[in-house]
């Protein structure tokens, strides 16, 4: 069986982790500070705070922009639940936005569809390793989150995603590009805000009380993601091979392939194609001993019970993600290819 996604874990990685525990400090402490420094320099700002999370940091990136009950936040439908989650955590409004079908992406002409007075930020997802065009974006003059999750790593005209927004965050998740368990990162260039969200991730030993959380990375994640960190620029390599492979042989199959748009790296976190029945096709695949997933379970307009998401439905019902990742060999990828175009 290839599996849909796997991390593969070196022997770097495991003498990180455990000098950490021999060191017998296993809490959030100076790994940790160590992370955010690295990273921070890394994207190209300034300050980065480490927390729990992913979910964390969307949240704490939400309270920090002061955004509550009464405020909208902008996001893509196309996209998985926690930004949903993060959102109403602050009992905030969201407003989704439909996609560019080509990139899976939010653009800037859906948010300005939707942008009122109450629009106190929008949530940019860079979907599956390619960025969306923040560049249009940003000059919008509404505060960017911009969700880096997928896209760790890649550039616009050569400057890192991450770097563009008001504030970005990151994901450590198992089969994130930085897989390190869990764990996630806000950065910034704003001093306050980075400030606000370290404040927030403890609630001990404050001198007033607000509502705060137990949001802290552990030295523990944070040594292992270190090491993912330091690993990235291979882990990119690896994986646009891979894409090759695929590009060249799934060519004239006849399914949707991934764009690139000029100046845009296409990182390839996920490789999505486009079948006309996707259920059937995975069901087909995974006879094959190869799984294969949906790259977003369900779009949020069909949990919110909404409709006029035209672009976003035309995605969803075809989209299907193959396996991709580092450990993935040149012999297993032509094996993918050769059971796409047998099952199509």
């Amino acid at each position: 069986m290839i599996p849909h996604s796997k991390i593969a874990l070196d022997e770097e990685d495991i003498a990180a982790v455990t000098k950490v525990l021999r060191s017998g400090y296993v809490a959030q402490g100076r790994i940790v500070s160590w992370l955010e420094e690295t990273s921070a320099s890394f994207v190209g700002v300034e300050h980065a705070a480490a927390v729990s999370s992913g979910s964390a940091a969307l949240h704490l990136s939400l309270l920090s922009l002061g955004v509550g009950e009464g405020s909208e936040v902008i996001l893509p439908s196309y996209v998985c639940t926690a930004l949903l989650n993060a959102i109403h955590y602050v009992r905030a409004t969201p407003v989704l936005a439909d996609i560019d079908p080509n990139t899976y992406n939010i653009t800037s002409e859906n948010i300005k569809k939707v942008i009122t007075d109450k629009t106190k930020a929008v949530i940019v997802p860079h979907m599956f390793g390619l960025p969306a065009d923040i560049e249009s974006i940003v000059p919008l003059e509404i505060p960017v989150i911009e969700n880096c999750a997928h896209s760790s790593g890649a550039r616009v005209n050569g400057r890192h995603v991450g770097s563009f927004g008001l504030v970005s965050i990151l994901s450590y998740y198992a089969t994130k590009m930085l897989g390190a368990g869990e764990g996630g990162m806000v950065l910034s260039n704003d001093r306050g805000l980075i400030e606000t969200i370290k404040d927030l991730r403890d609630y001990d030993e404050k001198e007033d009380y607000r509502v705060r959380f137990n949001y802290k990375l552990t030295d523990i994640q944070a040594a292992l993601a270190a090491t993912r960190l330091s690993k990235l620029p291979e882990f990119i390599d690896k994986r646009k091979k891979i894409a090759a492979i695929y590009n060249r042989g799934l060519e004239r199959v006849g399914v949707g392939l991934p764009e690139e748009p000029e100046g845009r790296e296409h990182i390839y976190y996920r490789y999505v194609i486009l079948v006309e029945n996707s259920a059937q096709f995975m069901h087909e695949m995974l006879k094959k001993g190869i799984e294969c997933r949906r790259p977003v379970f369900k779009p949020l307009h069909r949990y919110l019970s909404q409709s006029g998401y035209p672009l976003t439905d035309e995605v969803w019902e075809k989209a299907v993600s193959i396996p991709i990742y580092p450990s993935l060999t040149a012999k297993e990828a032509h094996r993918i290819v050769d059971a796409i175009k047998m099952i199509l």
